[in-house]
């Protein structure tokens, strides 16, 4: 039962394996994050949405990136199930002086207010799990493509 701040008082609600990809949060929630990350088959999906935190799962097709973003006042987390890729970073863009190629099981850690891209480099799309503190998409955000991200601002 949810009251008025969409808080979920009861039972805690768990899935280990969601049964449908939609944004769980802020009720509590466990799930086999391997599996759902490898399922997902859109650009960009909210997983969890909390107040100070949010998951996403991430597919970026070959030869594609996420794109080139800062977030100012947001630390941001990347694991790559699957896949590989080149992450570059720095204090503009224009300065992108941190380069490091990233394989499955990278963990990649984004400081706020540091410009950074994700690009595949393989023939297959890379798997990944976003985990950004304080959350930086709406709540229940669900893209496709990176095109319709692109189009909606995000």
């Amino acid at each position: 039962m949810n009251n008025h701040n969409g808080y979920y008082h009861g039972p805690p609600r768990q899935s280990y394996y969601p049964e449908r990809i939609t944004d769980y949060g802020p009720i509590p929630f466990v799930v086999d994050i391997n599996k759902a990350t490898l399922h997902n088959d859109t650009f960009r999906t909210a997983l969890w949405t909390g107040i100070h935190l949010q998951l996403t799962l991430m597919r970026i097709p070959a030869g594609e990136s996420i794109g080139l973003e800062v977030h100012p006042n947001v630390d941001q987390f990347l694991r790559i199930e699957e896949g590989q890729g080149l992450v570059q970073m720095g204090n503009s863009k224009e300065n992108l002086t941190f380069r490091q190629p990233a394989f499955e099981d990278s963990a990649i850690f984004i400081p706020a207010g540091t410009w950074h891209n994700l690009t595949n480099t393989g023939n297959k799309p890379i798997k990944l799990y976003s985990i950004y503190a304080q959350p930086n998409h709406p709540w229940g955000t669900m893209h496709q493509t990176k095109a319709i991200a692109e189009a909606q601002g995000d």
